[in-house]
């Protein structure tokens, strides 16, 4: 089963479009009567309406619906219509041209700057309207003041459909963002009463009770107590995801991280950066913990500080184990063990960012990692 197609939230503009082209050619249709009997080729004259007239109401129908709307056919109208204006020399004749009169397709030839515009953005209409511009300036031979003004008249036209048409896609892109966010909170909400009212008054229950007890069972409580926090973490705390302008929250993806040996500190502000630098600063302090598990032994506890300074943010992991003896980092460097210069330091490295370790017999261990704010991979 396919995806349900977003709809395009510019589809009122489109009709807009369909509105100036008909109007456009209503006042070609006149043109051609007014000027009935003046031009060198009457027969290609209406021709050449009867073309524009087929194509408005094809196109008209094709630009309605958003699934027969792609952008060849923008192109392909932008082509027929300078092929249709570029006739203008076989048909009128040549005291027309020395009064200035409208070319053959007059303004139905502004459509298509204006649906490049829709289509493609601000660059397109531009484009489309020099284009115009151009085919202009080769139908009447010349390029002078009135032709000049007609191009920038063209590309300006296009210029503002393809900026209001840019910023509806990304208002809402954001709307839509902002509802799905909302949604998610509000099931996240739900979930946590029931979890609250079930799962967690059941932990908090075993862990209480274990206490009491003692003996095995106070591993049992121990092992609830860490179950309870990370379940009401999780709960309570916003999954770290892209945004539209693809950075993540370090400041939620770091708080996931609290367990009853783990305590996690934040600045008040979130601190957004780049998705896949938020992922690897918690491969990073993830591995930094999971030695402390390992090596410092289950009664050891742990620190994380989240730093923003501004032009960079720094990560702290300080454990209160007994320390990495003198030259142990070296020697397992020596033996190809290289778990902590490979996932810490060379993770940080690829970030364009340091690691210092500073540690000693009795004293623990403290990383501090430093990783520049704007800056992504090398």
């Amino acid at each position: 089963m396919t995806a349900a197609r977003t709809p395009d939230p510019i589809t009122p503009m489109w009709r807009g479009v369909l509105a100036f082209r008909l109007l456009t050619w209503a006042f070609a249709c006149g043109t051609v009567i007014v000027q009935n009997g003046h031009y060198q080729r009457e027969w290609l004259a209406w021709v050449i309406l009867g073309v524009m007239a087929v194509w408005s109401v094809v196109s008209s129908f094709l630009y309605l619906r958003e699934r027969t709307r792609p952008p060849w056919l923008v192109v392909f109208d932008l082509l027929l219509t300078t092929a249709l204006l570029l006739t203008s020399p076989w048909v009128l004749s040549d005291a027309q041209f020395a009064l200035n009169v409208p070319l053959i397709t007059t303004v139905w030839a502004a459509v298509p700057p204006v649906a490049a515009g829709a289509r493609f953005g601000a660059g397109g209409g531009v484009l489309a309207g020099l284009v115009v511009g151009v085919a202009t300036a080769l139908a009447r031979e010349k390029f002078d003041l009135d032709v000049a003004r007609d191009g920038v008249l063209l590309a300006a036209a296009g210029l503002l459909v393809g900026m209001a048409s840019t910023m509806g896609r990304r208002s809402a892109a954001r709307l839509e963002q902002a509802l799905r966010k909302e949604a998610a909170t509000a099931e996240r909400e739900r979930l946590a009463r029931s979890i609250h009212d079930s799962v967690l008054q059941v932990l908090a229950r075993v862990r209480k009770r274990g206490n009491e007890v003692g003996g095995e069972a106070a591993e049992l409580a121990r092992l609830a107590g860490e179950q309870e926090i990370a379940l009401r973490s999780l709960v309570t705390t916003e999954p770290p995801r892209p945004n539209d302008r693809g950075t993540t929250s370090l400041r939620a993806a770091l708080q996931l991280l609290t367990t009853p040996s783990v305590q996690v500190s934040t600045p008040a502000d979130d601190v957004e950066l780049p998705a896949h630098v938020t992922d690897e600063l918690v491969a990073v302090t993830r591995e930094a913990l999971a030695n402390v598990e390992k090596h410092a032994g289950p009664e050891a506890h742990a620190w994380v500080l989240l730093e923003d300074l501004g032009d960079e943010v720094v990560v702290s992991i300080r454990d209160d184990g007994p320390g990495i003896p003198d030259g142990v980092l070296e020697r397992a460097a020596e033996d190809g063990h290289l778990g902590v210069v490979e996932s810490i330091r060379g993770r940080v490295r690829d970030l364009g960012g340091s690691a210092a370790l500073e540690t000693g017999p009795g004293q623990g261990t403290e990383w501090e990692v430093r990783v520049p704010s704007t800056r992504g991979a090398r």
